[in-house]
């Protein structure tokens, strides 16, 4: 249930918020000064204001929390991103630079890279794509091929084995924050506590209906607006706020066959006269 509320548009996270709160607030002042159960829940008149602030502490504690989580799980799945990345145009210019030819190399890496942007990253669930896994293979075989130790040196080919060891560790934090379900009990806790900041507001108000429903509509405003801004962030693949898939985007447009700089072609010019 919590899942589904989080996949929803901007529009729909908001909206649901806001019958959420906004309904709870007009339910109080309606059950407390126009129902029958009105005058025995007057009778609890008396609780003074530090009792509505203890437990608006918990509610913003809680959320504070679950925000921090929201926002480092973003930043490790900015930073997984880039990693990958740069780890895959490493293993590029790896083989650029090396001795022998590793076109097939090249040829691989850009269809591990085009297999992670159209096949993997798409999946709803994060899950890892068969294509992707497939042509990471492709990549690592490629690599592994002793001949590179033979025909370059086994720095090179060292070099670029730990450069694919990266590129799959880089991978799997990817894949493990795109599926990561830990927030969604917070989630749960949040939003009750949100709901029984509510009720000790209305308690502290029972006297007084128009001042209740002030205080109900501007708890109710703020813990829509924080609440909803932390929602939009929750999955960092998607929605508005999603980690972009560019720098692994920007690998496609690289060369299998790269033109050899002017300056290494060009004759030495001769050292000028003492």
């Amino acid at each position: 249930m919590i899942r589904a509320w989080l996949d929803l548009s901007t529009f729909g996270t908001f909206a649901t918020l806001g019958i959420l709160y906004y309904g709870t607030a007009l339910a109080l002042v309606g059950v407390i000064f126009l129902s029958p159960l009105g005058p025995r829940i007057k009778t609890l008149n008396g609780l003074v204001a530090p009792f509505f602030s203890s437990v608006a502490m918990l509610f913003a504690l809680l959320t504070g929390f679950l925000a921090n989580d929201v926002g480092d799980r973003n930043r490790q799945a900015t930073r997984a991103v880039q990693s990958e990345a740069g780890e895959l145009r490493n293993i590029y210019t790896l083989s650029v630079a090396a001795v022998s030819d590793m076109k097939a190399i090249r040829i691989a890496l850009k269809a591990y890279a085009g297999s992670v942007v159209h096949d993997e990253w798409p999946a709803v669930e994060g899950g890892s794509s068969s294509q992707t896994d497939a042509a990471f293979d492709e990549l690592l075989r490629r690599i592994s091929d002793p001949a590179i130790s033979r025909d370059d040196s086994n720095a090179v080919h060292g070099a670029l084995l730990n450069a694919a060891v990266r590129v799959a560790t880089a991978r799997a934090i990817r894949l493990s924050l795109s599926s990561d379900r830990t927030n969604d009990l917070k989630w749960i806790s949040v939003l009750i506590l949100g709901l029984i900041t509510q009720v000790a507001l209305a308690l502290v108000h029972l006297e007084r209906p128009r001042a209740m429903l002030a205080a109900l509509t501007v708890f109710a405003s703020g813990a829509i607006v924080a609440l909803g801004l932390v929602a939009l962030q929750e999955d960092p693949f998607d929605g508005i706020f999603k980690v972009s898939p560019q720098p692994l985007e920007r690998l496609l447009a690289l060369a299998d066959t790269p033109a050899v700089p002017e300056i290494l072609t060009s004759p030495a010019a001769p050292l000028p006269p003492k």
